[in-house]
């Protein structure tokens, strides 16, 4: 079959959105209120905030407002893939935090088994699977890649599983795939949507007062407190906790720090038994391979192939739109590639295909800030993989409106900004240039050129 015919009856919308499980709405908020703790913000980080300021101290009043519904952007969309690294992966961290990786790597440990417990708490039915995830080499350079990265995670705790091409094979069946390593311990599987929704029921179960289609306007300092306004009221806040991630802050400094660059996945239709046996895939792991545009994959519950990444994709003028979230060329793409991936699948058709804006930063993985007094604290920054993280981005922000010393608040990584965007056009044309190179290094057995090797000077360097 043609590619492109495997399109013809994708619906342009999320897969895990389009559930008939999602809940009702919150109403807007109309009039004025007040409360101890305001978070700006319904997806993850803004959730997981909400509720870890109330299993803290109950008698907390939170407010949580989102500007759409609760879940319903990046953390509704994604993947589903919950790891524990807080660094965008052990290299980046490596690269940014040598001191600190150990630390940082226990406590992404203890932060991703913190969310297996609360889901257990919390009754959260979200198809949760400890599966943990491989990494795939796709050429014959990317092999070695795999030895070192198995050495360095051996190094900071973990536990990975080497794999030859027949081992890897015998995992999950692809001709392209000549190498693998599996993680076993430290990724999740799960359906994104419904952990979003999940968190969003346990939020109110505790008192959470949530008001969706309710977007902060504007925030101010006043007296002991800060002011929020919203179309059709204010809010009076002894705290703020900002969590707006790909969408501009309410503060206009923070918005040079991120910018939002498109993510797109195709799900296919659920494999018959023949189907999936053909491909193996016995322990449900998700996977990845190992260049620079790389592709992310795992299994539904009911046994659908999500096939995603490759094209990141930034818009001039980082705007967020709506629009965006349908880009054809790169479904044709992503389809070819699967096709290649696993030709024994001929025939299979896709069901939705869809995209969603990711806010990323300079450093590629969260950062942090305060402003207002330390009234206000601000997480943005995960650049993809938030899943987990941003359980931990809800912590520190916590930490740090109470005032509190702990072992977050005094990591590198929550103590120092990365570099801002520069302004448009430099904006553009400097990503359209890395993303041109790191193009470039996957055809030329990953060898970094000129522009690359000096991002990777100054700190902005970058590969998956």
């Amino acid at each position: 079959m043609n590619h492109l015919a495997s399109l013809r009856d994708a619906a342009p919308t999320p897969f895990w959105l389009d559930d008939p499980g999602r809940p009702q709405s919150a109403a807007a908020l109309v009039g004025d209120t007040t409360c101890d703790l305001l978070v700006v913000g319904g997806g993850y980080t803004g959730l997981w905030t909400a509720l870890v300021a109330k299993e803290r101290d109950p008698s907390t009043d939170v407010v949580l407002i989102e500007a759409d519904e609760a879940g319903g952007a990046a953390s509704g969309r994604n993947g589903g893939f919950c790891e524990a690294s807080l660094t965008h992966g052990l290299h980046n961290g490596l690269q940014r935090w040598p001191e600190e990786i150990g630390l940082l790597e226990r406590l992404g440990r203890e932060n991703l088994q913190a969310i297996e417990e609360a889901v257990e708490r919390h009754g959260i039915d979200c198809s949760w699977e400890r599966t943990g995830s491989l990494i795939v080499a796709t050429e014959p350079y990317q092999v070695d890649g795999l030895k070192e990265e198995a050495e360095a995670l051996t190094r900071y705790g973990g536990k990975p599983v080497l794999l030859d091409a027949e081992a890897v094979r015998a995992e999950i069946d692809s001709p392209t795939f000549l190498g693998g390593l599996w993680n076993k311990d430290d990724v999740a599987m799960v359906n994104p949507a419904r952990l979003a929704w999940g968190l969003k029921r346990a939020c109110l179960d505790l008192g959470v007062r949530i008001h969706e289609h309710t977007p902060a306007t504007s925030l101010d300092e006043r007296g002991v407190g800060i002011t929020v306004r919203t179309p059709y009221g204010r809010i009076g806040a002894r705290r703020v906790a900002l969590a707006t991630n790909a969408y501009p802050s309410v503060l206009r400094r923070h918005r040079p720090y991120t910018v939002p660059v498109y993510d797109y996945a195709l799900m296919t239709e659920p494999l018959t038994e023949q189907q999936l046996a053909s491909v193996g895939w016995r322990n449900r792991q998700g996977f990845a391979d190992s260049a620079n545009q790389f592709h992310y994959v795992r299994l539904s519950a009911d046994n659908r192939i999500l096939w995603g990444g490759y094209d990141a994709v930034y818009r001039y003028g980082g705007r967020v739109r709506a629009e965006h979230d349908q880009r054809p060329e790169t479904f044709a793409t992503l389809a070819r590639h699967f096709f290649t991936t696993f030709p024994q699948l001929d025939g299979v058709r896709f069901t939705h295909a869809w995209g969603g804006a990711i806010d990323t930063s300079t450093r590629f993985c969260v950062f942090f800030d305060t402003s207002h007094h330390g009234k206000v604290a601000y997480a943005a920054g995960f650049t993809g993989l938030g899943v987990g993280a941003t359980r931990f981005g809800a912590e520190v922000m916590l930490d740090l409106l109470a005032g509190e010393h702990t072992a977050r608040t005094e990591l590198q990584l929550v103590r120092r900004k990365p570099l801002p965007f520069p302004p448009e056009p430099v904006r553009a044309a400097g990503i359209g240039i890395t993303k041109w190179s790191m193009a470039r290094a996957d055809r030329n057995e990953g060898r970094r050129n000129l522009w690359l090797r000096t991002l990777d000077r100054f700190g902005l360097g970058f590969d998956s």
